[in-house]
């Protein structure tokens, strides 16, 4: 039976390693924001529902769902970014 060809295991060996050359550690402040902003949204949704529709801002009305759900997604976005 033929025998395969052996693989050259120099050629990987001389590439250099991508992504670990430019990590950066994030600030201190950076997960109690994310995980603030998160928390801030879901207050701000429960507020409205519980008030009905009287806090947090009466003029913005059905847009505080809006704000809310906003506020928590900047949140959920910058957990992409953690380490």
């Amino acid at each position: 039976m033929p025998e395969s060809k052996t693989r050259r295991k120099a050629r990987r060996a001389a590439e250099p390693a991508t992504g670990t050359a430019d990590y950066k550690p994030l600030p201190v402040w950076y997960k109690p924001v994310m995980f603030g902003l998160m928390l801030l949204g879901l207050l701000w949704i429960l507020v409205y529902y519980i008030s009905q529709g009287l806090l947090p801002i009466v003029v913005a009305g059905g847009w505080n769902i809006v704000i809310g759900f906003g506020l928590a997604m900047v949140g959920f976005v910058m957990t992409t970014r953690w380490r």
